[in-house]
């Protein structure tokens, strides 16, 4: 018991919101600045933008919640309200990173150290190979694949009995983040196989999120890299347009009350929030 309890004591809960007239400040100084900005983006005539900016941040304070899911969430949303597809994407990749990055410095205390270079080593073979089926493949097949085998197993955690975590050493943890960053190169989601891994392994809720949004903010930019230099040379790279960047306020405070309620959260409440997020993702996949 005193051991359980040492290990537990390793991966404190995210620091954030502690004083509570800070945590006042930046929540009304957020929602200003969100509105303000939705409002310039109206009297320039950009109704469009203006309704994608509180997409971002309904997709990042749902996806921040467990830490994961926020290209599929908001994906789902910008395709149908940005004009054009290309975007919609650099709109996702941008306030992802930015997302990552402060969930990451949020629970910096959390990070395993000794779990997550293991799940890295993995990703780092697994990115290239899926990026490679990315660029090869002649279908989009492989999405309903992969929102299938979300959806159906997902749904079989949220039905099940609990059940005893299964003790697995380094080649699994390392097997698990070479899927990871299959999955991440094929299609953009590094951080689904490495979540249900640790759920499995019966890891609380910040040492579960300790590997893998770290995972993802790793496995992220090595993508975008692994595109660049694999990607045919005959293909032109759609330049990233500076007006992306007034997405990120609106995607660092749905984080921020993300993690808020992430806080909030037992560890039975973290699980069931992880399922239905893994489902959601495999329904964003397959649409």
């Amino acid at each position: 018991m005193r051991k359980r309890l040492a290990d537990m004591s390793k991966f404190p809960s995210v620091a954030i919101g502690a004083n509570p007239l800070t945590t006042n400040l930046v929540e009304i100084g957020g929602v200003g600045l969100l509105i303000a900005e939705a409002g310039a983006l109206l009297a320039q005539g950009n109704p469009e933008l203006a309704t994608s900016l509180f997409a971002v941040f309904v997709a990042s304070t749902i996806s921040s919640v467990a830490g994961f899911a926020f290209s599929a969430l908001c994906g789902s949303l910008l395709f149908h309200l940005m004009g054009r597809p290309v975007e919609a994407v650099q709109v996702m990749v941008v306030c992802s990173i930015a997302m990552q990055l402060f969930g990451v410095t949020a629970l910096w205390r959390s990070i395993d150290w000794h779990s997550l270079p293991i799940f890295l080593f993995g990703g780092v073979f697994g990115v290239p190979a899926g990026v490679y089926l990315l660029l090869h493949l002649e279908s989009g097949a492989y999405r309903v694949v992969i929102g299938g085998l979300l959806i159906a197993y997902s749904g079989y955690l949220l039905l099940r009995r609990p059940s005893r975590a299964i003790r697995t050493g380094s080649v699994s943890d390392a097997c698990a983040g070479f899927l990871g960053g299959l999955t991440g190169g094929l299609a953009g989601f590094p951080g689904a196989v490495v979540t249900i891994w640790c759920g499995l392994k019966g890891w609380d809720k910040a040492r579960q999120r300790g590997v893998y949004q770290p995972f993802i903010l790793g496995m992220q930019p090595m993508t975008l890299l692994a595109i660049n230099l694999m990607r045919p040379s005959s293909s032109a790279a759609t330049p990233l347009g500076l007006q992306m960047l007034v997405f990120i306020p609106a995607a660092l405070l749905g984080a921020w009350f993300g993690l808020r309620i992430f806080n909030r959260l037992s560890d039975r409440q973290f699980n069931v929030a992880v399922n239905v997020l893994l489902i959601v993702s495999g329904i964003a996949l397959i649409l």
